[in-house]
């Protein structure tokens, strides 16, 4: 292998930069460095060098012709280095995972993260499919899935628990300042037509019927009508965080039932350490960190 004695390449640099803006001061900026350090670099290339590379101009700094020479090999090298690496990026394998989540989850809780995962991981390509129905999450039809699930380990399969589902009472705020459970409207999901009178129940309330009130179609659109006022709804409390810390929506009482399940990432144990797809539970459970133990 032939050595190339080369002098210091962030010397190097803020030569080059200094040279095309015949500035030290926009070089700077450029580099996100102080002047003072350009400076630095160009006196040490010159020591090394053993030659002047600028004088002072009315107009700013003027290249000599040592510099000129360098300020060409310069420019061709780095900008040949500056094309490899945006070549081998766009070279770089695209991963693709096919994952299906459920729509309430994905829509409040990985949705408002996606950027996220984007700019940790830009190689990965998820083609995201969500339903409300569990029956379509089926970890064999997709390459992951996140769904409801409880603790107990399935053979097979690698889970990881990401939210749990923890239920609380939401209202607007206006309903709040008088609030009565004897006088209040409670709103039901068609998913979850059990939980009015198990949260009653568990809170030790009384005074509302656990079977009075319209009963919508999903979860989210039970929260679109507490948010409208229509009365009471039942949350689960990591997918209103950015409702209650807007304002939308209010905690009319403080009981919080906790369940023995949360959604949680499947995929089969044969795919747990594919690069993508461990790339995608490591990003999951950073994100969903204190989630679980909150």
């Amino acid at each position: 292998m032939t050595y190339r004695r080369l002098p210091s390449l962030v010397a190097l640099r803020s030569f080059e930069a200094a040279a095309r803006h015949r500035s030290v001061t926009r070089a700077a900026g450029e580099l996100s460095v102080t002047p003072g350090a350009v400076s630095r670099g160009v006196r040490a290339l010159e020591e090394e060098l053993g030659a002047a590379l600028f004088t002072r101009g009315t107009s700013g700094l003027v290249l000599t012709p040592a510099g000129e020479a360098l300020f060409a090999a310069a420019r061709e090298g780095l900008d040949r280095v500056a094309a490899g690496v945006v070549a081998m990026r766009h070279a770089a394998p695209r991963r693709r995972l096919r994952v299906g989540a459920y729509t309430l989850f994905a829509s409040r809780w990985l949705i408002p993260r996606w950027n996220r995962l984007r700019e940790r991981h830009p190689e990965l390509e998820i083609e995201l499919q969500t339903s409300a129905d569990p029956l379509d999450l089926v970890p064999g039809t997709f390459d992951a899935v996140i769904a409801v699930a409880d603790a107990r380990p399935r053979p097979g399969m690698t889970m990881l628990p990401l939210v749990p589902i923890e239920m609380m009472p939401v209202c607007a705020p206006r309903l709040a300042r008088a609030f009565d459970w004897s006088g209040v409207m409670l709103l039901h999901s068609r998913q979850r037509p059990e939980d009015w009178a198990r949260w009653l129940q568990a809170a030790g309330i009384t005074g509302a019927d656990p079977a009075a009130g319209p009963t919508f179609e999903s979860i989210a659109l039970s929260l679109v009508a507490a948010a409208e006022g229509l009365g009471v709804a039942l949350a689960i409390r990591a997918l209103v965080r950015a409702d209650l810390a807007a304002g939308r929506l209010v905690v009319p009482h403080p009981f919080v039932r906790d369940t023995t399940r949360c959604f949680t990432l499947m995929c089969r144990a044969e795919r747990a350490d594919d690069p993508a797809m461990a790339a995608l539970r490591g990003w999951l459970a950073e994100e969903a960190s204190g989630e679980v133990s909150s």
